[in-house]
């Protein structure tokens, strides 16, 4: 029997109260702050890190894959702002806009060398983008939205009054305090806010140990059941790597092979906005993200390997990698799944690639970046955001309601930015109507959305 404790009964200060609050500020958070904003809403937004954008900047995730399907752009709004204002800066190596379903030759051969950024040999609009310009980028942008931010500040208990939830309590270096909304936002990823309000949820853990040292694990739809540290390597030359990877596709993966059997897990390099330096994206499974011990585990695991990764480089002198230093490793746990809410409408697989249409649609996505299923332009309704049991709440990240398959396809940054914004202007709307977000006027949302550049098809 687990010893228990009770804890002292306490007031706790009310800071702030906002027609929105947003918990968490990653991909999904960072997205909903904005357009929550942008679309009149006050707007309190949360987050327990020093930086806004989650995967992508904390977590060093930089590829931004899948933004467009032919020569169509599908995934725009405040994504492709970012991206816009990122290629300003430098920051991205990629592609351009302009460029998505070109079938140049020369476009073809140069960018198919880039994970993604070609597809059924037309151009893929997409990128790899700085980490740290991007952590700028968004705190311009919700600063210039007006978004009333707290950093530092970790979301941990929905505050709830008759099955509605009515604010957050957080903890902070102030110690516990609350703010209070007419709609919350939950951006937590693992469905923190949703979970202690009482909604429903399914979480799925999968056991792949047979799958590792198999670097192909990034195409495997059971993904979201491993964690990553990702890190990055200096002195590189990926154009060098990327020709070897041309030249001799079997040496490279058994190289591959090699360093998962020395790591435990497996991994994959790939470029970053630089050529000089790449990033090692990692695959360790058997933890969940919703487990302090399992958290603690994957970070120890991949700071006790690396340095022998990357002496295998170097002593083997795999093209490309064979004078790499250790230039960073990721501040924030790259984590891909855990807990998903049941919401009004649950996402399946069979939605995606039965193209299948719904009145309350809210984003159009490419749906998945494995190169060996098909690029369906798929649409997301707004059910999948809106929780079955709990009003006053709104769920956006790869915590939406999905199937395992389905979300596993969809729950990767540029789909979380798609349904961050959806999710922040459907609040807005609510919160002005002064209805439950499951009754709220999905036209009035649909049109601010295009308002805002959002594709709807």
């Amino acid at each position: 029997m687990q010893r228990t404790y009770l804890e002292q009964q306490a007031q706790i200060p009310v800071l702030a109260e906002a027609d929105v609050v947003v918990v968490g500020g990653g991909s999904a958070g960072a997205a909903a702050a904005i357009a929550s904003a942008r679309a009149g809403a006050k707007t309190i937004l949360l987050e327990r890190y020093g930086q806004l954008g989650g995967m992508p900047t904390g977590g060093e995730v930089i590829l931004i894959p899948s933004l467009s399907s032919g020569d169509t752009v599908m995934i725009r709004g405040v994504m492709l702002e970012i991206m816009e204002r990122l290629t300003q800066l430098g920051g991205v190596c990629g592609p351009d806009a302009a460029d998505a379903g070109r079938t140049d030759p020369e476009l073809l051969a140069h960018w198919s060398k880039y994970f993604n950024m070609t597809w059924d040999n037309k151009v893929c609009y997409g990128g790899y983008v700085d980490p740290d310009l991007m952590k700028i980028v968004l705190s311009q942008m919700v600063e210039q939205a007006g978004v009333d931010l707290y950093l530092h500040s970790w979301g941990c208990k929905a505050i709830c009054e008759d099955g509605t939830v009515k604010g957050v309590c957080f903890e902070s270096k102030q110690g516990r305090a609350a703010v209070l909304g007419k709609v919350v936002v939950d951006c937590t990823g693992d469905g923190d806010i949703f979970a202690s309000a009482g909604a429903e949820f399914e979480v799925d853990k999968s056991s792949m140990e047979s799958a590792v040292g198999d670097a192909d694990i990034v195409h495997d739809v059971s993904r979201t059941a491993s964690m990553a540290v990702v890190y990055r390597l200096g002195g590189a030359d990926f154009e060098k790597l990327a020709a070897y990877a041309q030249a001799d596709p079997a040496g490279l993966k058994a190289h591959e092979a090699e360093m998962a059997r020395i790591a435990g897990y497996s991994l994959k390099v790939f470029p970053t906005s630089r050529n000089d330096v790449v990033w090692v994206d990692n695959w360790v499974l058997g933890y969940s993200s919703i487990e302090v011990k399992g958290l603690t585990a994957v970070e120890t695991i991949v700071r006790r390997t690396l340095l022998d990764v990357m002496d295998y480089m170097r002593r083997e002198k795999i093209p490309g990698l064979e004078n790499v230093w250790l230039y960073d490793t990721a501040p924030q746990l790259g984590t891909r799944g855990s807990r998903r809410v049941l919401g009004v409408h649950h996402l399946t697989e069979e939605d995606l690639f039965g193209r299948r249409q719904f009145d309350d649609v809210i984003a159009v996505i490419p749906s998945t970046v494995n190169p060996a299923m098909p690029q369906v332009p798929s649409q997301i309704p707004l059910g999948t955001l809106i929780p079955r049991t709990v009003d006053g709440l709104l769920v956006a990240g790869r915590c939406f309601s999905s199937e395992l398959t389905a979300n596993s396809l969809t729950n990767l940054v540029p789909h979380c930015f798609a349904y961050g914004q959806a999710a922040g202007v459907a609040a807005a709307v609510a919160a002005k109507e002064g209805v439950q977000p499951r009754r709220v006027n999905v036209k009035e949302v649909q049109r601010i959305l295009r308002e805002q550049d959002v594709y709807l098809g």
